[in-house]
């Protein structure tokens, strides 16, 4: 049965009985000596009972809990121990208060010397702690675990636990001290009130006691609203799943409101359930929650809607997101309008109101403009941003600081989420024209007022990106490769994540258009449509890392996992060809890359190589925020060798073969010299593009073909050179530079040998990646093969024995000692063979050196000339066994080569052979080297099967 209110009690004092108008009269002296008298005895014995009761609860009740609870209750121990701190505090207020009282009655004190009236603030302090402290214990359900963690104390002391709240009734164990834990300070509130009451009714003039009344009520309507909202979100952690009730529940968050009890629906209509809550607002998709903090909600009725159905919506907006709450009832609209606000306002404030809820409407709203603090978590320019200042509408709006996890930080004003006159410390590294960045250039925002600081590698265009170029995050999270306009992503592009998921696609004005291809992490692939936000939608085909294959419509969002509907196919596909997809091809042409590098070089030709166009040329121009000016980065002046102009190297230039070597060398040496600038800038865009992030396996096909490009591109340009030197006439020329080039003159013998090794660092690891899989194959083979002896590993590979060095070798002291000591064992018939079973790595071993070079230079033509030789040696080999010249067959060549290979140990082969066969002259396809390194290839595969790596 419910108890009445203490407001109800006031009614009903005052309109109890027609004695009730004669004590309103006034009374003399005497008559309210008597009735103070009467009723400081009555709150005495009152005191005397509560504090009696409050000395039984703590050694019947408490102490006992408290001695019984571990802390393994999820934090219940500590809340015991706040429970035990707030019950001691109104026990010590109320014994003092009665020591007190019970002088102040033996002196006949005034009415206003009555404690609860002098003492009011620290009492109502101390109830409202204990209230606080007894509702985290409750909806934590600490009554349930102190009911089970001493149970059999409980059943043998049950009687008296029962006494303490007047109840003979059979009740539940953790009902049974709910009840005595709260229902003794009710009732001694309610006392308090009545007594306040009746002193009211009869000295109606005085103010304050009236003021006191009102807090004694006040407290009482605070008691039932804390009570009803924790017994409410008890109820609700009872309803929800374990994983969700981990996630949301904490001792102090109280539930508001539920939408399942009033009815709202969200837009976007991904979320099925909301949830108010005193420091929160959640909304629910299954047991996936969206956490709001209030502190950074802002709530708009959307009244202005024309239609009636849209003056039921509410506009929710925080940092990040932006809802809509559909209310079905106009009274719907009201409580949820009104319950979010005022739950905002009390979060700003940091406390609760007293009591909790007033009547609807009579609160204030809270401020628009407010004080925040806020971790921005989706992508965008503040990612993982600490936000700290004055915010409006979601939106940094005032003064206020970002801070990011690196260290940066921007402090400033800003106007409804933009910066607000602030100067950035970005510097550009580039050409200019009319004053403004266009050409190639470098920019790096070192500190930006938003966002990670971040590098730009690449064209510009009247001080925009514009064209193609590399965009990458200085924190290595994120890098983009591909087209640019007007400062946006537009074009095709390619994204790069240090997870390791990497994507292809097109994009519009920064956002994702069309369909795409991403790979994540393990290796799936992903072939569809996309979101704008990179995230799965549409028809599009997905194909795991094992081989099988998904077809069909594909939805993904932030708050929620992959949605499909299609068709699995578990048949399996080529894995390699998966594994090894590569970007870019066809996307944006390698000549379209890096235009402006080579423009600059072209119109320094055509003005004929002067001198005073040469510092054009040359000088790289640095602007920051603090200083404007020509450095010479790239090719800086100085040193002897340096004081030659273009017309002095021309007159040293020839049309040979050694000539031109020499002449590159040189060039390439001599840091003013156009090519050597030129070389320079193309490493620099390698660098930004394939180091890092861009040490990707997807991107081999790109850089292979950029690395030829640049080759195609400085061979262009010294035949330009030749072409200017035959117009200058410097040396006498019998035919047209043209007509001068020999056959064997061309990028590939000129130009590559000359770039490669400031290339091969970067190109070659992804070769290594590209090949990771399959050179980890080939080198558990090695390892295998490398147990074996010469004679047992020439057995294996089932080299005719007529072909076997056997008398090459040249035993150790130690061999030699185990050889005499089998001979001298009783005589069994054996193969002569078996004397050099304890021999290894010692056939063929010209041969095997000479592989092991191929290591030593990255020029693809004298990589192929070392496999030659190495064929060489070990035909050599075999005609000195044979004593007479033999050419080595394809059966017989095969084996042996398997042999050499595995006795040279040569890492990453795999990585080699394809770096050969991609970058070597074309001219070799078809002849003798290009069977050669196909036999080579045989060996590295053969080398993998699972016959040679399992061979014990």
């Amino acid at each position: 049965m419910s108890r009445p209110s203490a407001t109800s009690l006031s009614r009903r004092l005052a309109r109890r009985d027609p004695a009730s108008k004669e004590v309103r009269r006034p009374l003399d002296e005497s008559n309210m000596k008597n009735l103070l008298r009467t009723e400081r005895q009555s709150l005495l014995q009152s005191e005397e009972e509560f504090l009696s009761s409050l000395s039984q609860i703590n050694s019947i009740v408490l102490n006992p809990m408290l001695q019984a609870t571990d802390d393994s209750g999820g934090g219940c121990l500590q809340l015991l121990q706040n429970l035990s701190v707030a019950f001691l505090g109104v026990w010590d207020v109320t014994a003092e208060n009665y020591q007190t009282l019970k002088r102040r009655h033996k002196e006949e004190a005034e009415m206003k010397e009555i404690h609860i009236i002098t003492e009011e603030a620290p009492l109502l302090q101390a109830y409202t702690r204990y209230v606080a402290a007894f509702t985290d214990f409750l909806v934590m359900k600490g009554c349930e675990r102190a009911a089970k963690q001493s149970s059999s104390y409980w059943k043998g002391n049950k009687k008296l636990v029962l006494q303490l709240i007047g109840e003979r009734s059979e009740t539940p164990t953790h009902v049974m001290l709910q009840r005595v834990l709260i229902e003794p300070f009710r009732n001694q509130v309610q006392q308090y009130s009545l007594l306040l009451s009746r002193l009211t009714a009869a000295f109606s003039q005085d103010a304050s006691l009236t003021d006191s009344v009102a807090a004694f009520v006040r407290l009482q309507t605070f008691i039932s609203q804390t009570m009803d909202e924790a017994t409410q979100t008890k109820m609700l952690w009872s309803s929800v799943s374990g994983r969700l009730g981990a996630a949301l529940c904490t001792p102090g968050r109280r539930l508001q409101e539920d939408s399942k009890n009033v009815l709202v629906t969200v837009t976007p209509g991904r979320y099925d359930r909301v949830l108010l809550f005193s420091d929160v607002l959640v909304l629910l998709q299954g047991n996936e929650p969206h956490i709001c903090h209030l502190q950074t909600v802002w709530m708009d009725t959307a009244t202005n809607q024309k239609s009636e159905e849209n003056n039921l919506v509410l506009r929710v907006v925080t940092p990040e997101d932006e809802f809509f709450f559909s209310c079905k009832e106009p009274k719907h609209k009201v409580l949820w309008s009104w319950k979010m606000n005022q739950m905002i306002r009390q979060s700003l404030e940091g406390r609760r109101d007293f009591p909790l809820w007033g009547r609807l409407g009579e609160s204030s709203d809270p401020p628009t403009l407010r004080l925040c603090s806020y971790t921005y978590r989706s992508e965008g320019r503040f990612r993982n941003a600490v936000y700290e200042g004055d915010m409006s509408w979601g939106k940094p709006h005032g003064t206020g600081t970002l801070r990011w996890p690196n260290g940066r930080n921007y402090t400033g004003d800003f106007k409804y989420g933009q910066e607000d006159g602030f100067a950035d410390e970005s510097v550009y590294k580039g050409y200019y024209k009319d004053n403004m960045r266009h050409g190639f250039g470098v920019l790096e925002n070192q500190a930006p007022p938003t966002g990670p600081s971040w590098k730009y590698t690449g064209n510009w265009q009247r001080d925009k990106r514009s064209g193609y170029g590399v965009w990458e995050k200085s924190d290595n999270s994120e890098r983009y490769i591909g087209m640019w306009q007007e400062n946006q992503r537009h074009g095709p592009g390619i994204v790069l994540h240090n997870t390791g998921a990497c994507y292809q696609g097109g994009f519009i004005s920064n956002k994702l258009v069309g369909p795409g291809v991403l790979i994540t992490e393990d290796n799936t692939l992903y072939e569809g449509a996309f979101t704008e936000d990179c995230l799965l939608s549409g028809k599009g085909k997905l194909t795991f890392s094992n081989g099988f294959t998904l077809v069909g419509t594909f939805n993904k969002t932030t708050h929620s996992g992959l949605q499909t509907q299609g068709v699995l196919s578990t048949d399996h596909q080529d894995e390699t060809l998966q594994r090894k997809f590569q970007f870019g091809s066809g996307s944006f042409p390698v000549e379209e890359r890096w235009q402006g590098i080579f423009q600059q070089f072209h119109n320094y030709l055509e003005s004929g190589c002067k001198r005073e166009m040469e510092e054009v040329f040359l000088g790289f121009h640095v602007r920051s925020s603090k200083k404007k000016s020509q450095d010479y980065l790239y090719c800086q002046r100085g040193g002897e060798k340096d004081t030659e102009t273009i017309e002095d190297v021309l007159k040293t230039l020839s049309l040979e073969s050694q000539s031109l070597t020499s002449f590159l060398e040189k060039a390439l040496d001599t840091s003013h010299h156009p090519l050597k600038k030129v070389l320079k800038l193309l490493l620099l865009v390698f660098q930004a593009t394939y180091s890092g992030l861009g040490a990707n396996l997807h991107l081999v096909a790109m850089a292979r073909e950029e690395v030829l490009h640049y080759g195609r591109k400085l061979w262009e340009l010294l035949r330009a050179i030749l072409a200017m030197k035959s117009e200058r006439n410097i040396q006498h020329l019998s035919r047209g530079a043209d007509d001068e080039m020999s056959e064997d003159l061309n990028p590939f013998t000129v130009i590559l040998p000359a770039i490669l090794p400031r290339f091969h660092p970067d190109l070659f690891m992804l070769y290594m990646l590209y090949q990771e899989q399959e050179d980890a194959l080939y080198w558990q083979g090695i390892v295998r093969l490398g147990h074996l002896t010469d004679t047992k590993l020439l057995e294996f590979l089932d080299v005719q024995k007529q072909l076997w060095p056997l008398k090459d070798v040249k035993l150790t002291a130690n061999q030699a000692r185990t050889l005499t000591m089998q001979d001298a064992a009783p005589p069994t018939p054996r193969p002569r063979r078996k004397r050099y079973s304890i021999v290894r790595h010692k056939c063929f071993q010209s041969a095997i050196e000479c592989l092991q070079k191929i290591i030593s230079t990255v020029d693809p033509k004298e990589k192929l000339e070392i496999i030659l030789k190495t064929y060489q040696e070990i035909e050599k080999t075999v005609s000195r066994v044979l004593s007479r010249d033999y050419k080595l067959p394809m059966d017989d060549l095969l084996p042996l080569l398997i042999y050499v290979v595995s006795r040279a140990g040569i890492q990453h082969l795999g990585a080699e052979i394809h770096f050969i066969q991609d970058l070597m002259d074309p001219i070799n396809q078809g002849g003798i080297n290009d069977f050669l390194l196909t036999a080579l290839e045989s060996c590295y595969e053969h080398i993998q099967k699972e016959e040679v790596r399992f061979f014990k």
